[in-house]
């Protein structure tokens, strides 16, 4: 599906005037997409605010990158709505093009060409040329701290530099809405932190929504909220520091022989909830060094190790579904495999 729009852009101001006071950028009510009898998005309802970086996070196979594709126009949900500034990505798809940039996880720049090349050759695209052209193409490349490499070609550029070359060409027209699939797959840690400063730049300066896919929690950490899915179905929402908080306390892991049974016997003795994940019992408490004790009192040389931590993304992600995050991710590979011998 093309992309391309020959309409023109609006001013920068203009756009943030009609969005700053919206109550939402992006809208997704109910929305729904299978492959085939494999339900890839069950029914997904959020929002995303003005100028947020909003987050979604979850394993391969959770439907974040079906998602991103359906909100960037590039295929039609089974039913359900979404909508960009208040266009319908699947009723008016080219004035959706017109509010978003989009930097998908394969690059897509060229990198035969000079960093210049590049976004000249997007630009015309847009139907932006002459001097507005050269002024647009100068300052992106400013603004990505590319100027000094303009007239090098990609391909000699570091993944984080051709990273920051595909975020100019989806900023070129200077969209509201900037949305990105797994953008940092493949950087070293000190490119990915550069490019996460680079939007939260965004986000401040000049008012952006960013909407980003990711599977890493540290990066799910650093947005303002997120959207956790888990097998198509949206889990938790919320920003990282009330997910957290709905854990409460501590989050006590016990190394067990038998954890079926210790979980029993926990539950029975103590009447609270605990959760068997391979051959560990978890438990949330408050004052969790204290409860500890009381265990290892309670069950002796039955506990083989004790670790208690504070409450993380994944420990949310556990909570809500009962299974660890990357055990999804492996159960989707199994399953992809599984329909892949059935169709051979």
């Amino acid at each position: 599906m093309d992309y391309v729009t020959t309409h023109s852009i609006p001013a920068p101001s203009a756009r943030l005037n009609g969005t700053r006071g919206a109550s939402s950028v992006v809208k997704v009510e109910d929305l729904r997409h299978a492959y085939g009898e494999r339900a890839a998005l069950d029914g997904v309802t959020f929002d995303v605010r003005p100028a947020e970086i909003f987050g979604l996070l979850g394993p391969n196979g959770s439907g974040k990158t079906t998602m991103f594709r359906i909100l960037s126009t590039l295929m039609l949900p089974s039913s359900g709505r979404a909508t960009i500034n208040g266009f319908d990505v699947s009723k008016a798809p080219a004035d959706v093009r017109r509010q978003i940039g989009v930097v998908f996880q394969q690059a897509s720049i060229d990198v035969k060409l000079t960093a210049r090349e590049n976004l000249q050759h997007v630009a015309a695209l847009y139907g932006i040329n002459g001097a507005a052209q050269r002024a647009r193409v100068d300052e992106m490349l400013e603004r990505v701290a590319l100027a000094d490499r303009a007239n090098d070609n990609a391909e000699t550029f570091s993944g984080g530099m051709q990273r920051r070359l595909e975020l100019a060409k989806g900023l070129l027209h200077r969209p509201s809405v900037l949305l990105l699939d797994e953008p940092t797959t493949g950087l070293d840690p000190g490119a990915r932190i550069d490019l996460w400063r680079y939007l939260q730049e965004l986000r401040d300066r000049d008012g952006v929504t960013v909407v980003v896919t990711t599977h890493l929690m540290e990066e799910a950490e650093k947005c303002d909220r997120l959207a956790i899915l888990s097998h198509g179905k949206l889990v938790a929402l919320g920003t990282p520091a009330e997910l957290r908080s709905e854990i409460g306390g501590d989050v006590i892991a016990l190394d067990t022989q038998q954890p079926a049974q210790l979980a029993e016997k926990i539950e029975r003795r103590f009447q609270v909830k605990t959760a068997v994940l391979d051959t560990q019992v978890r438990v949330e408490r408050e004052a969790g060094h204290r409860f500890v004790t009381e265990l290892v009192e309670a069950f002796p040389g039955e506990i083989d190790g004790v670790s208690i931590t504070k409450p993380s993304l994944e420990d949310v992600f556990i909570h809500r579904t009962g299974h660890r995050f990357w055990n999804e991710d492996l159960q989707s590979q199994n399953e992809r495999t599984a329909d892949k011998q059935k169709k051979h």
